[in-house]
């Protein structure tokens, strides 16, 4: 954990290798759903759910993950640091699926908020994902919802 914020606070940025990639990721989807100043449990299960079938982890494994990723993202930079981590360790094919799962952090609430909406336009820009591939992840999140 310490190896993350050392790698995101230094001067140049160093590629992440896979345990910080993930861990990044994980304090990422947390920063979005702190951003409207409501984090709840029903944002909580659904980062802790994605953690579970992203990586394959068991529930303990997940929450654990989670846990650490709040820790991270209470102590870390600003985002733009976060998602340049991510996007020079992420190949662009892949990225959207890391926006999907930030959309499933967003509309787990059930309602889209104007801080949440404005963070993730700002992360997809700096991720490099193109508007038309982040609202078909969004249009795909939404279309698992119940109705």
């Amino acid at each position: 954990m310490l190896d993350l914020l050392k790698r995101l606070l230094a001067p140049v940025p160093q590629p992440l290798n896979t345990i910080d990639a993930r861990l990044a990721l994980s304090a990422l989807m947390v920063r979005l759903a702190r951003a409207d100043n409501q984090y709840d449990l029903s944002e909580a299960a659904e980062i802790t759910r994605i953690l579970m079938e992203r990586y394959g982890l068991d529930h303990d494994a997940a929450e654990e993950l989670r846990a650490q990723a709040e820790e991270v993202e209470s102590q870390a930079p600003d985002t733009v640091r976060f998602t340049r981590a991510i996007k020079d360790s992420v190949p662009y094919e892949h990225r959207a699926d890391v926006v999907e799962a930030l959309w499933q952090v967003a509309l787990a609430d059930g309602r889209r908020d104007a801080q949440e909406n404005g963070l993730m336009r700002l992360v997809v820009s700096l991720l490099g994902v193109n508007d038309r591939d982040s609202a078909l992840a969004r249009q795909r999140v939404e279309a698992r919802l119940p109705r």
